[in-house]
């Protein structure tokens, strides 16, 4: 193993670290709302410390009111909880009906989601119509998630934005919004009426994804390594085969881009989380339990294994594993703590955020200290400087996140040779969450999960 694991560390030894973690974000969050301007559109990350959009799709603004959301959660500061249901109510409404995208679960469940969860858990008052509110707009993203779907001759995918002959590792986390939707009675009816199941969706999208983007060692190409993700999955839209790899935001087909890797280990540790609640006899028809839960269980492990053994000791990875520019490291670049200012390729913290959470919820699920001691080593990384952005002039909370390093989108400061010190909208939500993942633990609180 690459990441150094310390098997004496435990989620209540972090408790002062996360009390921290929550006023610096408190801060961060009322910087934003104070001085972002929504008329450039949704926050995606900072320059020069500072929030800016970026047109490609919105995919961040749930993001942005959930944080508000899961700040109340952590601390009980009411005055963000009110900000977020402001902010969703006059805000969210068309991403709950936007078909072009495949990225409901993340502005949704963040959102409607995040809200219903507290309602259940009884950390907000019980509202008669405030939950229609939030079970209406969870329904509606399902359905409308679903029906961007590819059809195989074996299953099928949601497509991503690039069109119908792509499916985006990305959008395994976008399965919860098909997964509550389902769990809230709801259904896609597509043409003359034809009532098609959310439940088998979210699985032929999961195994579609298990199959494709994943690599098991399998010598299915040269770069066959277990546990290496692909971006990007390119189909023959005119028969249904797979053809080929691809990548938007990574290195290359052949390398891992490791926020790709890390939504597949989150998506996958979530998704058995959730099949498990299922009963035999609906999974029963979509190829039952042992099936389902066997393709989940063994793309988990792979990409968590494989992010264990290609993340740096400290358990911060790099943009990609095969960056060009890596071998400009040195060769035991990975058994040091990682380097977000070296002169050659820029970390993801973002990766890590969201990576740490696969990493704890695949050892919950498990019952494997391995995974659960990987995971809590990335998370103490995370709580601390230089990660943790104590800087109260930057709106940012993680620092040294990346967004789209091929199309150069990344801010570079003056006298740097690579994006670092910056942070993300996706970065800044999911290390949030991942704390509280782990306060909860801590406190013995009632297990954080996206459903019901």
């Amino acid at each position: 193993m690459i990441v150094k694991i310390n098997c004496a560390i435990q989620p209540i030894d972090l408790l002062r670290s996360i009390e921290r973690f929550w006023d610096v974000s408190a801060r961060k969050i009322a910087s934003i709302n104070c001085d972002y301007d929504d008329a450039k559109g949704s926050p995606v990350f900072t320059v020069g410390g500072k929030y800016t959009a970026r047109g490609w799709t919105e995919w961040t603004q749930g993001f942005q009111f959930g944080a508000e959301i899961l700040q109340f959660d952590a601390t009980g500061d009411e005055a963000c909880l009110e900000a977020g249901k402001k902010n969703i109510v006059e805000k969210m409404a068309a991403h709950v009906t936007h078909f072009g995208v495949h990225d409901h679960g993340f502005n949704n469940i963040s959102t409607y989601g995040n809200l219903l969860r507290l309602m259940n858990e009884g950390k907000i008052p019980e509202n008669k119509w405030e939950r229609a509110f939030y079970e209406m707009a969870l329904k509606v993203s399902g359905a409308v998630q679903a029906r961007r779907w590819t059809a195989l001759p074996a299953g099928g995918y949601i497509y991503s934005f690039n069109g119908p002959h792509s499916l985006f590792a990305d959008t395994i986390r976008s399965l919860r919004a098909l997964a509550v939707s389902h769990q809230l009675g709801h259904l896609f009816v597509g043409e003359n009426d034809v009532k098609i199941s959310l439940l088998n969706r979210l699985i032929q999208h999961a195994k579609t994804t298990a199959e494709t983007v994943v690599y098991y060692g399998g010598n299915r190409d040269a770069y066959d390594v277990r546990g290496r993700t692909a971006h990007e999955g390119i189909f023959n839209l005119n028969d249904g085969r797979f053809r080929c790899p691809n990548s938007q935001q990574g290195f290359s087909p052949f390398t891992a881009w490791t926020r790709g890797l890390a939504w597949i280990m989150l998506g996958t540790a979530e998704q058995l989380e959730f099949i498990a609640t299922i009963d035999d006899t609906e999974l029963r028809p979509f190829g039952g339990r042992t099936a389902i839960e066997g393709f989940l269980l063994k793309a988990a492990k792979a990409t968590c294994d494989f992010y264990i053994e290609n993340s740096a000791a400290d358990g911060i990875p790099y943009w990609d594993t095969g960056a060009p520019n890596l071998y400009r490291l040195g060769e035991d670049y990975l058994n040091r703590p990682a380097d977000p200012f070296n002169d050659y390729e820029p970390v993801d913290s973002s990766a890590a955020a969201i990576g740490a959470q696969g990493l704890l919820r695949l050892g919950h699920y498990l019952k494997d200290e391995k995974y659960m001691q990987a995971g809590l080593a990335v998370i103490k990384t995370l709580l601390s400087e230089p990660y943790l952005s104590t800087d109260k002039e930057h709106q940012g909370l993680l620092l040294h996140s990346v967004y789209h390093r091929p199309n150069g989108w990344d801010y570079v400061p003056e006298g740097r040779k690579i994006p670092c010190g910056e942070s993300s909208m996706w970065g800044d939500y999911h290390i949030r969450e991942a704390v509280l993942y782990v306060q909860r633990l801590a406190n013995n609180e009632p297990y954080l999960k996206f459903f019901i």
